[in-house]
Formats: C-alpha cells, structure tokens, sequence
C-alpha cells in the first residue's frame, strides 16, 4: 500500500506541468511602471517598438498614456478624451490613432510632441484599431456593428464592412485575406474577406458566448478563442471554422495572445490572474496559472520586445501600474 501511494505521488508531481514541479514559473514579474495619479478601467495598448513607446488606453480617465519602456516611466499623458478604448501606432506617417467609446470619435496626434492631427466621427462606441500593413490602412470596430477603413495618407474614412452587432477583438490571418471578428452580442465569430468585407467564414461556437478576446497561432493555422460564459479557451481550423481545441481557462478574459517561439498562448483575466497555455497535441493544456490583481484583464504581448504587459488598474492595495512579464523558457 504505501508503494502504491509513493507511486501516486510521483505521477501527481510529474503530471502537474513544470510550473508546479519546481521548475520557475513561465512568466516573471521584471518590473511595474507606475502610471501616477490614474482613476479607473484602464483599456488597450499598442507599442512603437522602434522608440520603446508603450500606449496606454485608460478609459476612466479620459486619457492616453505614453510610457518610455527604458526608462520606465510616463513619458506623456495625453488628455481631454472621451473613454478611449483603441489605440494604434502608424509608424509611416508618425501618426497614433486613440478610438473613444464616450462620443465615437477617432482621434489623431503627431508623434512625438502629439499635436493634435485631426477628428474622425463614427457614430458610437470606437473601440479596436488595428493596422491593415498589407493595404496600408486603419481598421476600427465601432458602433452597433461594424469596421471603418481609414486612409493614413488622407486622414478620411473609405468605407466599411457591416456586421451583426458590434464588435470586438478581431484579427488579421496570417495572409492578410481575411479578418476574423468577435460579435459576441449576435453570438457569433466571422471571417470577412479583407477587400470586400463579405463573411466568408462562420465560427461555431457550440453553445459558449460573451466571446472578447481573440489571437491568431499562424503556425497551426488556427482561430484562438477566450469565451468568458463559460470560461474556455477555444482553437478553431482557420480553413473550415472547425472547433480543433478547448480547455478552461480563467475568468473575465479580456485579451490573448500567442507566444509563437515558446508555442505557448497567454490569457489575462480580470479574476486576477494570467493563464499560460502549452500545445498539447492538436490542443492546449495549462502549465501556469500566475496571480496578478482583480480587475487587471488587459494586456499586450510585444514579441520583438519579448515581453508581456499587463495593465492594472488602481486599487486600495496597489496603484495604477503597467507590470512587466518576461517569458521565462
């Protein structure tokens, strides 16, 4: 009998994964960025990473932060927005897009003294930028249900492709052909054809909604998924939308992301925690579970910086803060 329970043991210990077997953990906490005096949810961040610039979304605040990741500090603090959501960094044309949820606007500024460039009005609700770099141009989500085009070079919107409802994260895939789309009030994730903004792909879901964050693994052509209700972290066949993967993950996902040299997937959850996925097979299985704070659910992973950055908010215990991951192989 008691050989019988040391034997258990060990297979316990050796199937836990390395990060509970004494091995370090894959994420170490190198650093946190204090923000200063900053109230409230703090949203999206985009990187320059040829001048180490990181911005900072802080919608409660109605202002963007720009945070010199050398010298790790707050190097500007754009004010006098309207709950910014969105942010990207054109780096052709110096410009940072700063979309604003609060009265629908696209805001532009000069780097890097952030003069004011222009106003783009889309209605309602502007929320993820993303950079088209294959046809050189600006894609925003906004409003009960769709995605804007914006020129760089005119600074005027040129059209824009209908959905469903409004939407969230969405990605390019690996070819820049189509974009997929999380509209998590239709229940649905759709691929749209890049140039015409037709769906020609339809995701299914299988019964899991309140879809937010979403990352594209390019090397397994594969659709990543974080579902809050419940919560799964799902991989889908980018080809046929087929559901390929899915294992539980944290809840209050807000962001995901795809190590593609360590093969691992991270996933910042507002419970307070980051969630590391390994490949498995055609699968994920979870090798980490790092603490964090309650409410600190966004996050960005630059892979040329090498570095995962995790927004927190402030709270009683903690001020507001940008903390610094670095992967660990």
């Amino acid at each position: 009998m008691r050989r019988l329970l040391i034997v258990a043991v060990l297979i316990g210990v050796l199937s836990a994964g390395p990060s509970l077997a004494g091995d370090p953990p894959p994420l170490a906490l190198e650093a946190k960025i204090p923000l200063g005096t900053v109230k409230g949810r703090i949203d999206h961040m985009a990187v320059d990473p040829d001048h180490g610039l990181l911005y900072v979304a802080e919608l409660g605040n109605d202002s963007v932060a720009v945070v010199d990741l050398a010298e790790r500090d707050v190097a500007h603090r754009i004010g006098g927005l309207s709950e910014p959501q969105g942010v990207a960094y054109h780096a052709a044309t110096g410009t940072l897009y700063v979309a604003n949820a609060g009265d629908g606007s696209v805001r532009l500024f000069q780097a890097f003294d952030f003069t004011p460039l222009g106003r783009l009005a889309l209605g309602a609700d502007a929320d993820n930028i993303r950079i088209d770099s294959w046809r050189n141009r600006i894609v925003v989500g906004y409003g009960k249900g769709a995605l804007a085009v914006i020129d760089p070079a005119s600074r005027r919107k040129i059209g824009e492709m209908p959905l469903d409802s409004h939407p969230e994260s969405f990605q390019f895939d690996e070819t820049g052909s189509r974009i997929f789309v999380n509209v998590p009030q239709a229940d649905q994730i759709v691929g749209l054809d890049a140039v015409t903004g037709k769906k020609v792909t339809l995701f299914e879901s299988a019964g899991a909604n309140a879809n937010f964050a979403m990352a594209l693994d390019p090397d397994e052509r594969r659709l990543v998924v974080a579902f809050r209700t419940p919560p799964r972290l799902v991989g889908f066949d980018t080809s046929a939308g087929k559901r390929q993967a899915s294992v539980e993950t944290c809840r209050d996902a807000d962001d995901v992301f795809v190590d593609a040299r360590r093969r691992r997937v991270y996933v910042s959850c507002g419970e307070g925690v980051i969630d590391v996925f390994g490949r498995d097979g055609k699968g994920y299985a979870r090798i980490a579970r790092i603490p964090t704070i309650a409410g600190a659910r966004t996050s960005l992973f630059v892979p040329v910086r090498d570095r995962l950055y995790l927004a927190v908010r402030a709270t009683l215990s903690e001020p507001a803060a940008i903390w610094v991951f670095r992967p660990v192989d």
